[in-house]
């Protein structure tokens, strides 16, 4: 167990917070943009940006990250169903416990906190899911011996 955890923290992480602060700066750059300039609300605002950002990630994350192998549509499937996932998980959790907590702010105060707080569990959920299961390691098939 302590190796697992240990594997945790390894060069992928590195890499991937690297990747993470350029998705930072341009998806959630243009997230506050449209919610507090273009007015749109928090969950188009969100979706949007994190759309957009997540196409970015993908390639970053796909040949200098994890540097996945792999071929075909069907790592492209895991990929947008973990950030679907982790989105919805995250700023779905971020969104009510923020109204809760700051029940006497404006709903704009609110929001801008709740996004905040929608990116810090966008980040946890998504090193996890992207590295077990959207680009894990495909085991080998174990080869059979030679016959002697």
């Amino acid at each position: 167990m302590k190796e697992r955890i240990k594997s945790l923290f390894d060069a992928k992480l590195w890499k991937f917070l690297l990747v993470g602060v350029l998705n930072t700066i341009v998806g959630n750059g243009l997230m506050f943009l449209l919610y507090n300039l273009a007015h749109w609300g928090y969950w188009p605002s969100t979706a949007v940006s994190y759309i957009l950002a997540s196409v970015m990630s993908y390639f970053l994350n796909r040949y200098f990250t994890f540097k996945y192998q792999g071929s075909g549509w069907k790592v492209v499937f895991r990929f947008a169903l973990n950030i679907a996932v982790c989105y919805l998980l995250a700023y779905g959790i971020a969104q009510p416990l923020m109204k809760w907590l700051l029940s006497g702010a404006t709903e704009s105060v609110r929001d801008n906190v709740a996004m905040l707080t929608g990116m810090c569990l966008f980040v946890g959920f998504n090193y996890l899911g992207q590295r077990f299961f959207a680009f894990r390691e495909e085991k080998e098939p174990p080869q059979e011996k030679e016959a002697e």
